[in-house]
């Protein structure tokens, strides 16, 4: 599979192993139209590539209206029976209304019992959790809601950082286009990275995307703390950066000892000041990597790093990439 340079026509191809595997993409009124139509393109893209997965798309009533006001056509959730290979559940913006919806989550339970394996993209967690399906697992969704996901269901290990999770039969990622990289890390299990590489690069996206959800987001995805103080230095820290923060002048603005700051901070928080404040800077020097054509020093006194080498750094511990290779990766086209 390698050495094909596109996805041949459908029916130009030989099956890779001979095997149908069925997916049933579960949609439901206000699901997210992405993440319905990216696992759905990744394995269609893997059929033009020699796979042979069969997606059906369903909802209980049939056809149902997505974000945006499109209508999809679908089957009858209540009509569909065994020789589910994968269940994908999508997730949406109006999904705390939808995880209350006891016929959607008994259908759920009933497909997803003799279901290979069962997946969710973005808020879809949600709907698994409710279900019950996520007890004892380790999961993810979109950063906006993992804090949420953890503390209505205590009973699921949220890893907040993770684009995808995988947990035995149960797989799980993040917000929207994270459905694409979880389609293709499933493709990749089904077949071989060589296949799966192929599809990526036809959708034109990576295989397996650098860093995880931490690079679009750090305050937002702070738990809540109740106290004043410490909530003005999250968003004092986050509206200047580049300011000198030492744990001093954190706990003077927090009214605390710097003790005492040192160690309610990390209990609050979720980590130490100094890391929160790591991760601060490099998502403000990751925005002007995005837009702009300043030189890595600049950047790096411009966010509070000081020196391109500490930048460097820092990147690689938070994102898992050096600054150059996530401008050459994440910069904006500069097409207008």
């Amino acid at each position: 599979m390698e050495g094909h340079r596109s996805l041949p026509p459908r029916r130009a191809v030989e099956r890779v192993d001979g095997v149908e595997r069925e997916v049933l993409v579960v949609g439901y009124e206000g699901a997210t139209l992405t993440d319905i139509a990216g696992p759905v393109d990744v394995f269609d893209g893997a059929n033009r590539a020699g796979a042979a997965y069969r997606v059906r798309l369903a909802a209980v009533g049939g056809g149902f209206a997505v974000g945006g006001g499109l209508r999809m056509e679908a089957e009858d959730l209540r009509d569909v029976s065994g020789g589910v290979d994968t269940v994908v559940v999508a997730g949406g913006f109006g999904f705390a209304d939808v995880a209350r919806d006891a016929e959607l989550l008994h259908h759920l339970r009933r497909v997803a019992a003799d279901a290979r394996r069962v997946t969710s993209v973005c808020t879809g967690a949600f709907l698994l959790a409710a279900a019950g399906l996520l007890d004892g697992a380790r999961a993810t969704t979109h950063w906006a809601y993992c804090d949420r996901l953890a503390t209505d269901h205590p009973s699921v290990e949220v890893v907040p950082d993770a684009i995808y999770v995988r947990d035995g039969r149960l797989a799980t990622s993040a917000g929207v286009t994270a459905g694409i990289d979880l389609a293709l890390a499933l493709v990749e299990r089904d077949h071989d990275a060589a296949l799966a590489r192929l599809v990526a690069r036809w959708m034109v996206v990576f295989l397996q995307r650098p860093g995880g959800q931490s690079q679009f987001s750090v305050r937002a995805r702070v738990p809540p703390v109740r106290e004043p103080g410490l909530r003005a230095v999250l968003d004092a820290v986050a509206d200047d950066p580049a300011a000198g923060w030492t744990v001093e002048e954190m706990a003077r603005r927090a009214a605390m000892s710097p003790r005492h700051f040192a160690r309610v901070f990390p209990s609050r928080v979720g980590v130490p000041p100094a890391r929160y404040v790591e991760r601060v800077r490099v998502e403000a020097a990751a925005g002007v990597l995005e837009s702009g054509d300043e030189g890595l020093d600049v950047v790096a006194r411009r966010s509070g790093f000081g020196t391109a080498e500490t930048m460097r750094r820092a990147f690689l511990r938070v994102l898992g990439v050096t600054p150059g290779g996530y401008r050459h990766r994440f910069r904006t086209s500069g097409v207008a």
